[in-house]
């Protein structure tokens, strides 16, 4: 089918995390609120509409919004319930076609191209879901949702008409919208993005059209220069890949923010530690091995590294052990610097079932150890049993993040269906 014929929806929940804390908790409703980090950071990942009129955004710091409303509420996120809410949400979607893209946590893609004639207009296919949000979800809880004939425009439409609102995009109507759009509107451009433009003297996406294709490339390499192109005059053929269709796993990670800034190495290790803990579980629970690693430490100085093994492993000792080595290398025992962001990530992968077990190492044993650790910690909670390394460092909570980048909860949603 001719991408121009395909009727594509993006929806966009409106203040998804501060909505559905309103919703659970009256006591917060109508009142500006702004949902923080459940570490404790002092920084609000997501903001109330009231929030939002009095100008607090998301990654607003705390005591600049107490500033400008000293009366806003203050709760810690709750991801588990967000997650919940997504999947019933996803849930409602799947009555109106099978093709449903999880974006991220609060937001999806749509293609009705084939379904709307069961329900009469594109129109009554938004109201309807719009209907059964409020009475399923909750009445607090409302989304934006954009209509247009490929991903791209679809979700600029959705951010026309903000929010509980509906927006339109047709070919006719790309240059109108482009004109006084900034570049950062388009997924895909970034504010960094956005400033390399700049520098090339491109403030608006129209330019891109009439720039020099070869000083675009030696900005940006031929691969992203062709998006960019497509970008510029609203080209876009990505399909609606359905969410029940599980993706091949190439990497697991897991980033991390400290709760305050951490001069102490051995907390800061012993935060590395648990987090490997949760990618080895993360990589038992999709079966898969890894013989890569990789680390990320940000704070007063950025350690970064990445090493690939010959053997592969599946346990948070083994990758916190293949990790070590590459922090030795530039960590510093005086306590004058600090770190803030701690990420770590596992790839090249393979299935455990088709993986030779190694000769010199009693695998079998430890992996039944695993399995009886991993049974206990399911049953009475994520990290109840844990290396000594860790006695007395705080816990850490394993959870979907908004992104929803963990590939084990995508994994788990489509084996479901």
């Amino acid at each position: 089918m001719n991408t121009a014929q395909r009727v594509i929806l993006h929806i966009d929940f409106d203040s998804f995390f501060a909505s559905v804390e309103q919703q659970l908790n009256p006591q917060f409703r109508a009142k500006p609120l702004g949902v923080t980090a459940a570490n404790g950071r002092t920084c609000i990942i997501a903001s109330s509409r009231e929030a939002k009129k009095l100008g607090i955004k998301t990654g607003e710091r705390t005591y600049v919004a107490r500033k400008i409303c000293p009366d806003i509420i203050l709760t810690p996120s709750h991801f588990l319930k967000y997650w919940e809410i997504s999947k019933k949400f996803l849930g409602i979607c799947s009555n109106y076609s099978p093709y449903v893209e999880l974006f991220s946590l609060d937001e999806v893609f749509m293609d009705i191209t084939s379904t709307i004639h069961l329900f009469g207009s594109t129109q009554n296919v938004i109201e309807s879901i719009k209907d059964r949000i409020k009475d399923e979800i909750g009445e607090y809880i409302t989304v934006s949702v954009g209509v247009s004939h490929n991903k791209l425009l679809a979700k600029l439409a959705s951010s026309i008409n903000k929010p509980n609102g509906i927006g339109k995009i047709a070919e006719e109507d790309i240059d109108d919208i482009y004109k006084n759009a900034e570049l950062t509107v388009l997924c895909g451009i970034g504010e960094r993005i956005a400033a390399r433009l700049n520098k090339l003297g491109i403030y608006s996406l129209l330019q891109i059209r009439d720039f020099s294709k070869e000083k675009l490339v030696r900005e940006f390499g031929p691969a992203y220069t062709n998006v960019l192109i497509d970008m510029c005059w609203g080209k876009d053929e990505q399909d609606v890949v359905p969410y029940y269709m599980s993706e091949d796993v190439k990497s697991v990670g897991r980033n991390y923010c400290l709760p305050c800034n951490e001069y102490n190495k051995r907390v800061v290790m012993q935060n590395l530690y648990e987090l490997c803990e949760e990618v080895g579980l993360k990589l038992r629970r999709l079966n898969k091995k890894a013989r890569g690693v990789g680390v990320s430490l940000r704070g007063t100085c950025d350690i970064s590294g990445r090493k690939t093994y010959h053997d592969y492993f599946d346990r948070g000792d083994e990758i916190f052990k293949r990790l070590k080595p590459i922090i030795d290398k530039h960590l510093c025992s005086v306590n004058t610097e600090y770190t803030r962001q701690i990420s770590i990530w596992v790839h090249s992968l393979g299935d455990a079932k088709n993986l030779p077990a190694s000769l010199f190492d009693n695998v079998l044993k430890k992996d039944k150890v695993q399995f009886i650790v991993d049974r206990l910690n399911d049953k009475f909670g994520d990290h109840t049993i844990r290396n000594g390394f860790l006695l007395y460092s705080r816990k850490l909570t394993t959870m979907p993040n908004g992104y929803m980048a963990d590939r084990y909860e995508r994994f788990q949603l489509a084996a479901k269906d």
